[in-house]
């Protein structure tokens, strides 16, 4: 009897090597699944996966250069975001603040559901002298290290302290990036002594090895179910969710508006689903959604979600669908959001679930006056965005509505908007013109601060013919600049819209509607009574994003903006845009629903107690979906 074929390699070396023969597929597509390694090195990992990526060479596994952490992650995420779950990249960092560092981006993956591998180092499994640097020492519990609080924010996580529990760890952190319903951060701890320690291996752990990614299709029984219950449906709503993008579905989904003339709204990862001009595209739904949108959602018979989990901003902190008697159909391929809100589950991938419904509903179509009413609604809306995006004299300093004005007329089809956090969100949702699937891409699951840049350089490096912009506010930039300096090392052809207004400009709103009086929202220096309503600081993030190598390019004006857009846009290296917007300007038509953020029960100033009266007629329309 023959012995198996055996390779002796370090336990990180073997790692490597095993990724380096992963792949996806679907439809018959095949994909490497992890396509790269982004890593900062420090005596954790340097001499573990470090001295692994540079013996394996950069053919078998790329290795990128990070300045931050948590940035490295965010950079992972754009790229699989873009490669619509199927491609992702893996990150390493050291023990201790590195590992940590990693929370924030393995939160901001698993709630959105994208896929990124985190390779943090940990301490000695051998336990050579308690504690070693950056060891975090429990009492009561000697196997706890800071690595232990990656376990709630990822999806799958496992310590490998043997060399041969790696290979049972590999394979299931392989089947959770793979999983379309499991997906998100997965960590695999490795012990700095164990990363370094040589095993055995059999040859059969680094075959190539495929994860098929299926798209069931609706059970039979449910699929008449959710037919009966459209064709009794008058005043039928699509609300269509990230799900459409990351399944390719966004031609099922027009087939399905252009047969039956559903109106089709759209929560913030769903948005391009349908191309803006299409006559059913009605535009973003909920609190920053458009106020065709709103309406229809009110008085809706039938809420019919696409890859969606109702996040509280869709649901308007469930007072939006407010019609007697509503009922919802959940197409998800996830059975847990396919029961939310006391939904008809239709569990099955969305492509291929609205292609099913497609075919079932053959002959059926929404009536003349329900279509006429939303094609009215969208069309008011239009006059409203082109007014917002309106400038009528170029020589004024631009409002933020306008600087989205100038954006739109310079972008094509093949662009890519990149957001996060802040009020620029909320305009986008309401005003943004999507002309293609995956040209908005708003991360708006975690809206995490500092998400932009990275996000930019991952969807670059995903799609390098797609010409990106990352567009922050000032408070979002100053959170996490330094990948800038990645962008420029590795000539990713970035471009970044640095607008200035000098403080949070939507947490500073938030705060007024809700009795906080803009308190410590402001980037101001104090004044005479302690408070921060002094001058604005004196900061230049224009001389900030040059020195970090970046291509900068001021403008002053609306009319200095457009052609500041479109010089960027024509650049072969990464650019900054820089604008400082006129804070007193009408900006985006007001929240179009509400949002639950609960003001003080008691309180002295007037702003306050004024507000609570608000909010409590407000919360007094919440409903529980049964």
């Amino acid at each position: 009897m023959t012995a198996s074929a055996t390779r002796r390699l370090t336990v990180a070396q073997a790692l490597v090597e095993f990724l380096a023969h992963q792949y996806t597929e679907r439809d018959g597509q095949r994909r490497r699944l992890i396509n790269a390694c982004w890593g900062i090195f420090g005596h954790g990992n340097v001499a573990g996966i470090g001295q692994a990526l540079l013996e394996s060479g950069p053919g078998a596994m790329p290795y990128l250069q990070g300045r931050n952490e948590q940035a490295m992650v965010h950079a992972a995420v754009g790229y699989a975001r873009q490669n619509d779950r199927l491609a992702a990249q893996a990150v390493t960092t050291s023990i201790g603040p590195g590992a940590t560092n990693l929370v924030t981006g393995a939160a901001l993956a698993t709630v959105n559901r994208l896929p990124v591998l985190l390779l943090p180092g940990d301490v000695f499994a051998t336990r050579p002298a308690d504690p070693v640097l950056q060891q975090l020492e429990v009492p009561c519990a000697g196997d706890v290290s800071v690595n232990d609080c990656l376990r709630p924010v990822s999806r799958y996580f496992d310590r490998i302290t043997r060399p041969e529990a790696l290979i049972p760890a590999a394979l299931q952190a392989m089947r959770v990036l793979a999983d379309p319903v499991e997906t998100g951060a997965v960590t695999l701890a490795l012990p700095q002594d164990v990363q370094a320690e040589a095993y055995d291996w059999p040859e059969e752990f680094f075959a190539d090895r495929v994860w098929h990614v299926r798209r069931p299709s609706p059970d039979a029984d449910a699929l008449a179910e959710a037919v009966r219950a459209v064709r009794a449906a008058e005043r039928p709503l699509v609300v269509a969710g990230g799900g459409v993008h990351h399944s390719e579905a966004e031609d099922a989904l027009r087939a399905l508006a252009d047969a039956t003339g559903i109106p089709v709204a759209s929560t913030q990862a769903g948005k391009g689903s349908l191309r803006h001009d299409h006559p059913a595209d009605i535009g973003g739904i909920g609190h920053t959604g458009t106020a065709v949108a709103d309406d229809l959602a009110r008085t809706a018979d039938l809420v019919i979600g696409v890859g969606t989990r109702y996040s509280d901003f869709t649901t308007a902190s469930s007072t939006l669908f407010a019609r007697p008697g509503v009922r919802f159909l959940n197409l998800n391929i996830a059975s847990f959001d396919g029961h939310k809100l006391g939904a008809l589950p239709l569990v099955a991938d969305a492509r291929a679930g609205l292609e099913a419904l497609t075919a079932s509903l053959a002959g059926h179509r929404v009536g003349e006056a329900y279509e006429a009413e939303y094609r009215a609604g969208k069309a008011r809306w239009e006059e409203l965005v082109d007014a917002a995006y309106a400038a009528g004299d170029d020589s004024v300093r631009p409002s933020q509505t306008q600087v989205l004005g100038a954006l739109d007329a310079v972008v094509g089809d093949e662009d890519v908007v990149i957001n996060a956090a802040g009020s620029l969100p909320g305009d986008l949702h309401k005003l943004w013109r999507a002309r293609s699937r995956r040209q908005y891409h708003l991360e708006y699951g975690y809206s995490c601060m500092g998400y932009e840049i990275p996000a930019a350089i991952g969807v670059r490096l995903a799609a390098p013919d797609r010409p990106v912009w990352a567009l922050v506010g000032d408070g979002t930039y100053l959170m996490m600049p330094t990948e800038l300096v990645t962008a420029v090392q590795e000539g990713v052809n970035i471009n970044v819209v640095l607008v200035q207004n000098h403080g949070y400009a939507s947490i500073g709103g938030l705060s007024a509607e809700t009795g906080g009086e803009r308190f410590g929202t402001a980037y101001r220096f104090r004044d005479k009574d302690g408070t921060y309503t002094g001058a604005p600081l004196p900061v230049d993030l224009a001389a900030n994003a040059a020195s970090l190598g970046m291509t900068v390019l001021r403008a002053s004006t609306v009319g200095e903006l457009r052609a500041a857009l479109a010089e960027a846009r024509a650049s072969d290296r990464p650019t900054c845009v820089y604008v400082e917007t006129d804070a007193d300007a009408p900006g985006a038509p007001g929240a179009q629903a509400w949002w639950d953020v609960p003001v003080a029960q008691t309180a002295t100033r007037p702003a306050a107690v004024e507000a609570r009266a608000t909010y409590e007629q407000q919360a007094a329309a919440r409903r529980h979906h049964l």
